[in-house]
């Protein structure tokens, strides 16, 4: 029996086989070589120079650092300062983790067949791993996520705390991929849109591992929810009630309570609570949802926060 090539498209998209462009699930691979190039600078216990830094490793890098580069690595200048200052920490990573990357594959391809699943028409990202200036975990950026192998793996970190954390930010950074630009709502409800945006790819990311991201986090949280978000929802109406603009509302009390603040988190907190609160609403909006792949969507899109949270029941 024959069928017609319309046809067949036709059939194939609708049973969902085809999948967006984006990196094969089967075949997806890490790729550490400019965490490599940089690795080899500082053999033998040497601290590379900014020019070397220029020349040998930002020169001629890949995409991965490319999307670094601007708001976390800066320049030579700087990555070398940062380096100089704490380089048993670049040390300790290059020695402990950046081995472990091959047998992360099967983690990692594990994940992305549970997105394919999931969300078929979404394009997988590529992965690449690099050395940045000790600022970031990790980010997305133009069809790939990039993680600082640096802050991933800090010293002291086992091989098993390490295979956790690279899980968490092999899904919890695929979603951000697929996040769409802040809606002029969105931006309005900044701290419930922000919660919303790093929750759901925390939300996300339980649903394709099976494991909650940050154990201790969600164990401080858990006994004294209601008390959280009632503290959530003040600092939001304050932070909604302001004029200032995006970057002074980012900058404010109420703002950095929840988010940006690793080191200078209210005491007795953990860092970024704002993650927790908002995977609980995309939690519970996915939870009252007839169709819960389309409340995924919705979450990916996030055109109004307030109708998630009043469509989710969470609070109340």
């Amino acid at each position: 029996m024959k069928i017609g090539k319309r046809l067949l498209t036709v059939l194939t998209l609708w049973t969902g086989i085809v999948r967006a462009a984006g990196v094969d699930p089967l075949t997806i691979d890490v790729d550490a070589r400019d965490a490599l190039r940089f690795a080899r600078l500082m053999r033998d216990g040497a601290v590379p120079t900014a020019a070397t830094l220029q020349r040998d490793y930002l020169d001629g890098a890949g995409p991965g650092v490319k999307v670094f580069t601007p708001l976390r690595i800066r320049d030579a200048r700087h990555l070398a300062a940062v380096v100089a200052s704490k380089p048993d920490i670049y040390r300790y990573a290059i020695r402990e983790c950046l081995p472990q990357l091959p047998a992360l594959r099967g983690d990692l391809r594990a994940i992305y067949l549970a997105f394919a699943g999931l969300l078929p028409e979404r394009p997988l990202p590529a992965i690449d791993v690099v050395f940045g200036a000790n600022n970031s975990g990790g980010t997305a950026g133009d069809g790939r996520q990039v993680l600082g192998l640096e802050v991933l793996c800090p010293p002291g970190t086992t091989p098993e705390q390490f295979r956790t954390t690279m899980r968490g930010f092999f899904a919890h950074e695929t979603v951000h991929t697929w996040q769409a630009d802040e809606t002029p709502a969105a931006l309005a409800d900044l701290l419930l849109s922000q919660a919303l945006r790093e929750g759901g790819a925390d939300y996300l990311a339980t649903v394709v591992t099976g494991a909650i991201p940050h154990l201790d986090r969600d164990a401080w949280a858990r006994p004294q929810e209601a008390r959280l978000w009632q503290e959530f929802q003040r600092d939001r109406e304050a932070i909604r009630g302001s004029r200032d603009d995006v970057n002074k509302r980012v900058a404010s009390p109420q703002f950095r309570r929840w988010f940006a603040n690793c080191g200078s988190a209210p005491a007795g907190w953990p860092c970024e609570a704002g993650y927790w609160i908002g995977m609980r609403i995309a939690a519970a909006y996915v939870a009252q949802a007839a169709d819960k792949r389309a409340a995924i969507r919705d979450l990916l899109e996030l055109r109004d926060p307030a109708a998630i949270l009043k469509a989710s029941g969470y609070g109340k």
